[in-house]
């Protein structure tokens, strides 16, 4: 039964989760932690900051993490485990495969219509809304405990924001932050 709902899962996530990766994480959250409780809100936080930090898109990282995690936790051995981070890496990748394949022989044929362009500029403002309640989804209990993940945090955005630190260089600085005020 996990099989199929891991399935449609991650269909429908690939289908409705417009905006990118981030902007996915709220379907995601609503289905694999706050609906069917595959995993732990502590799990999934986990699974979000490794998908950020390894290469590749962080929805289809997270969806192969999420796969294998959820399985492994119904107690499937390791290897029905990676055909479960097979299956969903592969759902969520379907909808977006089949649906660029479409979109991009319309959008060629009709880039200069007003009512395309129309249609993009109230994408644009949306997708970013979408993104910002990703942040604001992450921003719980599990991830600001005290001042010093308010802290940590507060130094991130403005390093990255106003002096273009490096993502890569940011996130060793906060791994290294981490270790320096939590050990």
């Amino acid at each position: 039964m996990i099989w199929l709902q891991l399935l449609y899962v991650y269909l429908k996530i690939g289908i409705l989760g417009f905006g990118g990766g981030y902007a996915m994480l709220s379907l995601i959250q609503a289905d694999v932690v706050d609906r069917y409780q595959w995993i732990s809100l502590q799990e999934f936080t986990d699974i979000v900051a490794i998908s950020q930090m390894t290469p590749g898109p962080i929805g289809i990282n997270s969806a192969t993490y999420i796969g294998y995690t959820a399985i492994h936790n119904a107690g499937y051995s390791p290897a029905m485990s990676i055909l479960g981070s097979c299956l969903t890496t592969f759902a969520v990748c379907l909808p977006s495969f089949l649906l660029v394949l479409l979109i991009s022989y319309f959008f060629a044929k009709f880039k200069n219509n007003k009512y395309v362009e129309a249609a993009f500029l109230g994408l644009r403002p949306a997708t970013v809304g979408l993104i910002a309640a990703a942040a604001l989804l992450l921003m719980n209990h599990e991830n600001f405990i005290d001042y010093k993940s308010f802290l940590i945090f507060g130094v991130a955005f403005i390093l990255t924001w106003k002096f273009k630190v490096h993502p890569i260089l940011m996130i060793l600085l906060a791994g290294l932050a981490g270790i320096v005020i939590y050990w």
